[in-house]
């Protein structure tokens, strides 16, 4: 572990959001085990919000996928790697309401929740499952195209 991942392991703990994902998978029942670069894995989380297939607390990783199916996409797992150190940056529960701030922005904008989302433009959109700016947007109806949710269906125009 590098001494960067190392310091945002420390500070996730310390601003509580990591204590706070611990907490939400232990009510919802996931399976925590150590993961790469200092992150926690939760795997088998079935509570229905988020409807994502994956999502971060601190410096847990939620994933209704289990254990091989979540380590063994590091494309997604570095998305959420980076939403860690937002948790970090953000001083941990602030983020929570900027992200949904952002998310709703986001929304009105385009329609889905992660476009000119600046959270998960900075997670990295593609990596997330989310369409790029100007691409053909998801619908709000849609799934967000990650893991272990439906395919999202293409616009015909």
């Amino acid at each position: 572990m590098t001494s960067g991942q190392r310091l945002r392991q420390i500070a996730n703990v310390l601003n509580a959001s990591t204590p706070l994902g611990l907490l939400l998978a232990a009510c919802a029942r996931a399976s925590v085990r150590r993961g790469p670069r200092g992150l926690l894995i939760a795997t088998g989380y079935r509570w229905r919000l988020p409807f994502a297939g994956a999502f971060t607390v601190g410096n847990v990783v939620l994933f209704r996928a289990g254990p091989d199916e979540a380590l063994g996409n590091q494309v997604l797992l570095g998305h959420e790697e980076r939403h860690s150190t937002q948790y970090a940056w953000c001083l941990g529960v602030p983020f929570l309401p900027l992200y949904f701030l952002a998310a709703g922005w986001s929304r009105w904008r385009t329609g889905n929740p992660a476009s000119r989302n600046v959270f998960e433009r900075h997670a990295g959109l593609r990596a997330g499952g989310y369409p790029e700016p100007g691409s053909a947007e998801i619908r709000p109806s849609q799934s967000t195209g990650i893991p272990g949710s439906p395919a999202p269906e293409r616009n015909e125009a």
